[in-house]
């Protein structure tokens, strides 16, 4: 093997694992959240903001992290974000308080905003079918990394606790930052570019607002003023940022993210379905893990431990691998305009297996797999669709929105999945009705998709 046939194979391996230790490190907890309820004595949908915060914090630093990192500032931009991530992992070992281990997931949150720059080196080393592969193989890696980071959140914490789980996600950062600095390149062309960051606190702010009064309605009562304030809010701050990005797009100006460019013909198509599968994911894994975790006096629950709650994710690692393949053959054999309305409704049929077939661990794996298949055919599919029908120099910005999507969907997936368990009674009868909710806006997504006939490819 020449040494620059070495060096190309170490540089993959550098981006996959920037790319999967940090979906790894995002998922640490999540099997754990009935466990960090009981031990801080928080109602369960606090806990859920173990899982929550990280996407929230992704959502608003991703797209800054894509302008800074747009040019010859990316490998500074990729060891700093890896630094704050092992920052946020060892805060989060330490059993302070409920309020200290969300502090370190949203710090983790940042190496999420890691992977649209993984992608952007991709697209600057790789070209044609070796870009396309790398590419899908680069994106499924969130979507398997999360998977993966389950079942070894569930086995470390049988033996270890919490913060044992925490600890063997510092040394994973640590390892991925020492490939990081020897074998990341260190030229890259352009100038960083500016960040509007009055818009960086619009979105953040407005999200945690929104989902805080999403969240925590049941308990604090929906017509409360506690609620009712923070979700109208949430709500204007989230206008006020479009009013602002339309502002700055038609006088000139650089918004932190170009909608018109985000609605495009190719572009709106995977946008969509991004934001709504992201929901549907969380959605699903949230399920899942309650359902496992479960002691079964609510009318449903499994009654298992945190190492059957992460071994459930395996099947939804594995297919989803199996899914980016697929979705790549399926694309060279048919066209790539089949695989967004097809991935999303492979999703929504797990989601309504779930509903009415829960009363195993077989049945729940089998959900998760139907799942990861429907999971991996869609996010691979993300960047390949969208790179062809953005200017080289917006590869970046498109490529971060989307990942902002698919991050938000995760943050409302996460938060409004109990919100609804809850609403909805909290019985089997509640079970069933979220998840047919969350399968229901996986459908909606994909016949909004065929019926608009949006060119994704």
């Amino acid at each position: 093997m020449t040494k620059q046939a070495a060096d190309d194979r170490w540089l993959f391996a550098t981006l996959a694992a920037i790319t999967v230790v940090t979906a790894i490190v995002s998922s640490l907890g999540a099997p754990l959240v009935p466990s960090i309820s009981a031990r801080y004595d928080v109602p369960l949908s606090t806990a859920q903001w173990v899982l929550t915060s990280p996407f929230i914090m992704a959502a608003a630093v991703t797209p800054v992290l894509g302008r800074w990192g747009s040019g010859r500032l990316r490998r500074p931009v990729l060891l700093a974000g890896l630094g704050v991530v092992l920052a946020g992992v060892v805060l989060a070992a330490i059993p302070i308080s409920i309020g200290t281990l969300i502090a370190g997931r949203t710090l983790q949150g940042v190496g999420l905003a890691l992977t649209p720059l993984t992608l952007a080196v991709a697209r600057d080393v790789w070209t044609a079918d070796r870009l396309t592969s790398r590419l899908s193989l680069l994106s499924i890696a969130t979507v398997s990394g999360a998977g993966l980071g389950y079942p070894i959140t569930g086995l470390i914490a049988e033996h270890w606790g919490i913060s044992g789980a925490y600890l063997f996600g510092s040394a994973m950062v640590a390892l991925t930052l020492l490939l990081a600095s020897r074998f990341l390149p260190r030229q890259a062309h352009g100038d960083p570019q500016r960040v509007d960051l009055p818009s960086v606190v619009l979105i953040s702010t407005g999200m945690v607002a929104t989902l805080l009064a999403v969240s925590q309605g049941e308990l604090w009562g929906w017509t409360s003023l506690a609620v009712l304030g923070p979700a109208a809010g949430g709500v204007l701050l989230l206008a006020g940022w479009v009013v602002r990005t339309r502002r700055l797009s038609r006088g000139g100006g650089q918004p932190l993210v170009d909608l018109r460019l985000a609605v495009r013909a190719g572009v709106l198509g995977p946008n969509i379905v991004s934001f709504a599968i992201a929901i549907g994911m969380y959605g699903l894994l949230t399920l899942v893990v309650l359902l496992v975790r479960g002691d079964g006096t609510a009318g449903w629950g499994l009654g298992l431990g945190a190492t059957e709650a992460g071994l459930v994710l395996v099947p939804y690692s594995l297919l989803s691998v199996t899914g980016s393949r697929l979705a790549l053959r399926l694309a060279r054999r048919r066209g790539p305009h089949l695989l967004l309305p097809l991935g999303s409704t492979v999703f929504a049929s797990a989601m309504a297996l779930l509903a009415f077939r829960h009363g195993s661990f077989a049945e729940a794996l089998l959900a998760m797999a139907i799942g990861g298949l429907g999971s991996g055919f869609t996010f691979s599919s993300l960047p390949s669709l969208i790179v062809p029908h953005v200017p080289q120099a917006e590869t970046g910005s498109a490529l971060a929105f989307n990942q902002l999507l698919r991050y938000l969907g995760f943050s409302v997936g996460s938060a409004v999945t109990v919100a609804l368990l809850e609403v909805y009674g909290g019985d089997l009868a509640a079970f069933r009705a979220t998840a047919l909710t969350m399968a229901g806006v996986c459908l909606l997504a994909a016949a909004g998709v065929a019926r608009r006939r949006v060119p994704t490819g």
